[in-house]
Parts: structure tokens; C-alpha cells; sequence
């Protein structure tokens, strides 16, 4: 499918990525299509050789170039805000599509209006067959503000069989790989910057659901996400911010019938993860832990407004911490 001009901007935001840039545009750009896509990277304040490398090696890539790292949210949103066309894929630099992987994206937008973001299939780069953790095949929120997905349960991620290659909606699309409405997103107000990086664009979609769009997993479309490209699973800054912006996420988006009381649930769980860092002798996680809640109790304080609407608890949300170690259901299909 045709347009008259490349109606998706492919964005790429990159921070001291040489050497993703290297490896990853050169796939990314033979993937797309030009005729529906632009691909631009946005430098955020990159020190590296990432300029350089852009102007020299890739002067046919548009560029965006911020005078300073301004965090994967805000980044973004001032991308956004220049975006030119009516939707941008959201693009992580570890990202290797597959062939062909911007048509369904971009057809599926323009045949459902009411769809405000979609996400492709994400497989991981390395091991091809297995769905990779921040999106697999589609994300969803448990009753206690866990997410989980279509393909990954925690970090139990499932080999990719084809079982979930059916479009579905969902209740949030990874940021790896996140095609949106442009005026959708900025509308909703974009990836909230005090989060700076992690769970921000559940938080974005959370947001964009409150406003009545719709989310959707488009497994026509692949992608392959090498992960843990700014930051590894174990590192403590990573489990700060997934601690401290999950309890913000909920804060933020759920109403007051039901915001304390998730609230005090989570903070019970959250100790029980803190306390088991300790029994293991990582302090590094349980102070990364204890600082999280230590810096929500602060932030809160900046979200006042809260919606009418509980998106969390509806009937049939699971509870996958029970599902997980206490029933031992590993995979999406059977929750």
C-alpha cells in the first residue's frame, strides 16, 4: 500500500548509541519502505562519535539534535512535537525489523480509526524464536498493576510458536516498537518525563485509553529487540525506576475508590520483593527499592488530577503473582 508521501516517521532516538547506530540503521532502513516511512533519528546530546557517524555514514537520515540528554520520555516528546507526519513509530536503537514489517503497522492505523497506538511482534534479536521481554506479542496489566504480556509472563518469556499471531487488543504497546497517532500522543501529553525512562509508555497508554482509544497488537509486523540496551535487567538503577514509576502509574491513572487501596496492596508486595533482595544479600536492589518508594511519596505530591474510570480492576483481571508461583502457570494462554 502506496501513500502519496511518507505519511510515518520512523524515529530513532539514540544517546551515545555509535555503535547501535552501526549495527541497527543500516537494518532498519533496508526493512522500511520508503514510500510510507521516513526514517529520523533524534540525538539526544550525544558525547560519542554518534554525530559524526550520522553525518558521515548516513547522510541520506534525517536528524533531530537535542543540545542534551534529556531522558527516552522527554526525549521523545520533543520529537513528537516536531514529528511531520500523522503517525511516528516510537523506535528503540536495538531494534532490527523484519522485511516488510511498516505496511501492516501503517494499514492496520489507517483502517481503525479507533486505534490510537499498535505494536508489532517483538522476538528477541539474539534467539530469534522466543519472544522478547518489553513487548513480546502484546501487553496487559494484572489487577495489582503488574504488567505482563502476550508472550512473556514476569521473565519467563514463551518460544513463538505462532500462537499468537491473531491482532488483539491490548492495554499497552511496548515503547520499543510503538507506532502512534502523532496527535493522539500529544493530546494524552505524551511519555511523562518525570518517569525519565521505564514503564513509560504503559503509563502513555494507560492515558490514551482513559481518553477513549484503543491499543492493538499487529503480529503481521516483526521486529527484532536485542533489550537491556541502556540498562541490564539486574541493574539497581533499572529496578529504581520500574519500582518508582509503577507506584507513580497507578497513582496517576487510577480513580479514588480504589487508588489507596491498590496502593497499600502494592507497597506490601513491593516490601516483600525488597525483603527477599535482602535475604539474598543484594543490597544494591534494596536500597534501589527503598529509595523508589522513599522518591513516590515525594513525586505524588506533583499528580493531583485523577480519572473517573477504574481501567485496572475489571472482571477477569488476573492476579499473576498467584498465577505464577502458586499455580504455576508460566504462559499468557494459561491465566
Amino acid at each position: 500500500m502506496k501513500s502519496e508521501s511518507p505519511r510515518v516517521a520512523v524515529i530513532i532516538l539514540n544517546w551515545n548509541g555509535a555503535k547501535l547506530l552501526r549495527e541497527y540503521l543500516p537494518q532498519v532502513l533496508a526493512a522500511t519502505n520508503p514510500d510510507i516511512a521516513r526514517v529520523i533519528v533524534a540525538d539526544n546530546g550525544s558525547d560519542d562519535d554518534s554525530r559524526r557517524i550520522l553525518a558521515k555514514e548516513f547522510p541520506q537520515v534525517e536528524t533531530m539534535l537535542f543540545e542534551r540528554n534529556y531522558g527516552f520520555a522527554e526525549g521523545y516528546n520533543r520529537a513528537l512535537a516536531a514529528s511531520p507526519c500523522p503517525y511516528t513509530v516510537l523506535l528503540n536503537s536495538d531494534v532490527a525489523p523484519a522485511p516488510g514489517w511498516i505496511e501492516p503497522l501503517y494499514e492496520f492505523m489507517e483502517s481503525h480509526p479507533e486505534a490510537g497506538a499498535c505494536q508489532p511482534k517483538l522476538l528477541a534479536y539474539l534467539n530469534r524464536d522466543s519472544f522478547e521481554y518489553a513487548g513480546a506479542c502484546g501487553g496487559y496489566l494484572d489487577r495489582n498493576g503488574y504488567p505482563y504480556c502476550r508472550g512473556r509472563i514476569f521473565d519467563i518469556c514463551e518460544k513463538d510458536k505462532g500462537q499468537y499471531d491473531t491482532v488483539a487488543e491490548v492495554d499497552w504497546a511496548s515503547g520499543a516498537a510503538l507506532m502512534v497517532r502523532t496527535a493522539a500522543y500529544i493530546k494524552a501529553g505524551g511519555l511523562d518525563a518525570d518517569f525519565f525512562a521505564h514503564m513509560e509508555e504503559i503509563d502513555l497508554c494507560w492515558r490514551m485509553r482513559l481518553q477513549g482509544w484503543k491499543l492493538y497488537a499487529v503480529p503481521e509486523s516483526v521486529v527484532y529487540h536485542l533489550g537491556g540496551g541502556s540498562l541490564p535487567a539486574s541493574n539497581p538503577r533499572k529496578t529504581y525506576l520500574n519500582f518508582r514509576n509503577n507506584l507513580l502509574m497507578l497513582h496517576k491513572n487510577l480513580p479514588d475508590s480504589t487508588r489507596a487501596r491498590t496502593l497499600l496492596w502494592r507497597r506490601l508486595l513491593d516490601t516483600v520483593a525488597w525483603a527477599k533482595f535482602v535475604a539474598t544479600l543484594d543490597w544494591a536492589n534494596a536500597r534501589a527499592i527503598f529509595k523508589a518508594h522513599r522518591d513516590f511519596a515525594a513525586m505524588r505530591k506533583n499528580y493531583t488530577e485523577h480519572p473517573a474510570a477504574d481501567l485496572l480492576h475489571h472482571p477477569g483481571a488476573p492476579d499473576i503473582l498467584t498465577a505464577f508461583y502458586l499455580k504455576g502457570r508460566k504462559t499468557y494462554a494459561k491465566l
